[in-house]
C-alpha cells in the first residue's frame, strides 16, 4: 500500500491526537512515535519484546512506565502497525485499510495512557474509551476534517479540527 498522498499517516496522527484528547492527555509537548511495518518486521518486534513470535496487528511500547519512566516525560511511547495484518483485517471486516490503521492507533494509543485488556473487566473499560473516541472521529466528519488539517499544517503543529468526546 502506498501513502503516496500522505492519508495513511494523517489517519494513524489523527488516531493518535483525537485519543489524547478526549483522554485529557493532548499537550504541545507530548510525542508519540508512530512506526508502519510489514508482518515481518513487527513479528520480529514482538518476538524481542513479547517473546511472541508471531506478527501482530499493533504494538504499543509505554515510555512511562517502569525504572525509566522520568527519563523523558514528553515522550509517551512508540506505536508499531503492521499494514499487512491491518489490511487483512480491513478485508475481514468489510472497511478501507485507513480506517483499520486509525483504530489500531487509537487502541495503541490507549494502551500507552495505561488501559489494557488482560483481563475482561479491563478489555470491557478500554473498548468502551475507544468506541468514545472512534465515535467522535466518525461524527460530523471528524476522520475528513482532522486529515485535512493534518495535510495543511504538516509535521509540528496541532491540527485544530481534532474532535473532542460526543
Amino acid at each position: 500500500m502506498s501513502d503516496a498522498d500522505g492519508s495513511v499517516e494523517a489517519l494513524v496522527r489523527c488516531g493518535i491526537d483525537a485519543t489524547l484528547r478526549i483522554e485529557g492527555a493532548l499537550a504541545p509537548d507530548v510525542e508519540v512515535g508512530v512506526l508502519v511495518t510489514d508482518d515481518e518486521g513487527i513479528r520480529r518486534l514482538s518476538r524481542d519484546y513479547r517473546g511472541i513470535d508471531a506478527p501482530t496487528d499493533v504494538l504499543a511500547f509505554a515510555m512511562r512506565d517502569g525504572v525509566d519512566a522520568d527519563l523523558n516525560p514528553e515522550m509517551l511511547g512508540d506505536v508499531v502497525i503492521s499494514i499487512e495484518t491491518a489490511q487483512r483485517q480491513a478485508d475481514e471486516r468489510g472497511h478501507a485499510v485507513e480506517e483499520e490503521m486509525g483504530l489500531l492507533a487509537v487502541h495503541a494509543t490507549l494502551h500507552l495512557l495505561g488501559y489494557d485488556h488482560e483481563d475482561e473487566d479491563e478489555g470491557d473499560v478500554m473498548e468502551a474509551r475507544q468506541t468514545v473516541i472512534l465515535d467522535a472521529l466518525r461524527g460530523s466528519d471528524g476522520w475528513d476534517a482532522c486529515v485535512a488539517d493534518h495535510r495543511a499544517h504538516g509535521r509540528g503543529e496541532q491540527p485544530q479540527s481534532i474532535p473532542s468526546a460526543v
